[in-house]
């Protein structure tokens, strides 16, 4: 588990790629401080495993769902990631809950300042959409981040200086994929409320006018 606040800026060094698959080696230096092997790094919001490391890098390996559901695929040699460790259990929840496991990817449609502050509009799919709320959380490339504004096309955070600082999030630009990670809670309640049918393979609304009765609407 990872709360979207990013610890460091790391660098691509090396792009192993496979069939499907590749293994990412990525020079750091802060996240590298305790880290064993089995350990995990959000690697741009993508909780990835340290397979191997050296006195300032690690190397991860990423199947190809990762690749397939994260904009990873599209990283080089040279890139800049976001980087976090796993939360220590006597650590301060400074962000939300953020797993590592990306629902999709947006695309970066402008960036707006504001005095000292930066906004930044995302375009995502709908089926992304449903789960982002205004004042709600959001994780954009691996950073937690409060949703300003949310319509039919996309949402809208606004960035702290100290948060453009310390990530990538500014250095996109308009076109560009970030990885998008929406608020468990969500998705859960959304489960929840929607209950497999009989046979278990049939999903039927649980929203009924016998339940909204129940419930005094």
């Amino acid at each position: 588990m990872f709360t979207g606040i990013i610890e460091e800026v790391g660098t691509v060094r090396r792009i192993e790629r496979g069939a499907a698959g590749a293994r990412l080696t990525i020079g750091a230096k802060t996240v590298l401080e305790g880290t064993q092997i089995g350990d995990s790094i959000a690697t741009n919001g993508v909780c990835l495993t340290v397979v191997s490391m050296t006195a300032d890098s690690f190397s991860a390996d990423v199947m190809a769902e990762s690749l397939r559901r994260s904009g990873l695929g599209q990283l080089q040699s040279g890139s800049p990631v976001n980087l976090e460790r796993a939360m220590a259990a006597n650590g301060r929840f400074g962000g939300h809950i953020v797993s590592g496991h990306i629902d999709g990817t947006g695309t970066v449609a402008s960036q707006r300042r504001e005095d000292n502050a930066v906004w930044v509009t995302v375009h995502a799919p709908a089926s992304l959409l449903r789960y982002i709320v205004e004042k709600g959380s959001v994780a954009i490339d691996g950073v937690s981040l409060t949703v300003a504004a949310v319509d039919g096309t996309g949402f809208s955070v606004s960035i702290i200086p100290h948060t453009g600082a310390q990530t990538i999030l500014l250095g996109k630009k308009p076109g560009e994929t970030v990885n998008l990670e929406c608020d468990v809670i969500g998705k859960y309640v959304e489960k929840l409320l929607t209950p497999f049918g009989k046979d278990g393979d049939a999903p039927q609304s649980g929203i009924t006018m016998d339940f909204l009765a129940q419930h005094g609407f």
